[in-house]
């Protein structure tokens, strides 16, 4: 998770929302990324997406088994259900969203039993330390 900090402050300096993400297996960190929507004038550049993408073309593979994700903030749903269709069985995040988090907060994408594939998820993990990066970094935006 610290590492996906180091990437959520890295989006910050770009004007990014603060979102970072990591992919790990076997201990290795595979991926790392954050939000990239203004800079790549791209909807869907959320930190998730793009580290999913990354991971994949490390591994060779669009199923990423045995790796777990790290992220800064509950996911979206649209990256709740990125995760979902890369096979990715661990989700850890920091933070919840409470205006769109679709890992167990508004919604729980991640865990419908209706899909092929449910992800373990750990929420929490630094919770207060990545909340704190996205409250400097709105508050900035407003002062």
């Amino acid at each position: 998770m610290r590492e996906a900090l180091v990437q959520a402050r890295r989006a910050a300096d770009l004007g990014e929302v603060p979102v970072g993400a990591v992919v790990v297996r076997d201990g290795e960190m595979i991926a790392a990324a954050h939000n990239r929507r203004e800079t790549d004038f791209d909807p869907t550049a959320h930190a998730e997406v793009l580290v999913i993408r990354q991971a994949a073309v490390s591994l060779g593979a669009w199923r990423l088994e045995g790796c777990a994700l790290y992220v800064t903030i509950e996911p979206c749903p649209m990256c709740a259900g990125a995760i979902v269709l890369a096979r990715v069985p661990l989700l850890v995040y920091g933070a919840p969203d409470p205006k769109a988090g679709a890992a167990g907060t508004l919604m729980d994408i991640t865990r419908d039993p209706r899909l092929n594939h449910r992800v373990e998820v750990i929420p929490g993990v630094l919770a207060d330390e990545c909340a704190a990066v996205m409250r400097e970094f709105f508050a900035r935006r407003r002062g």
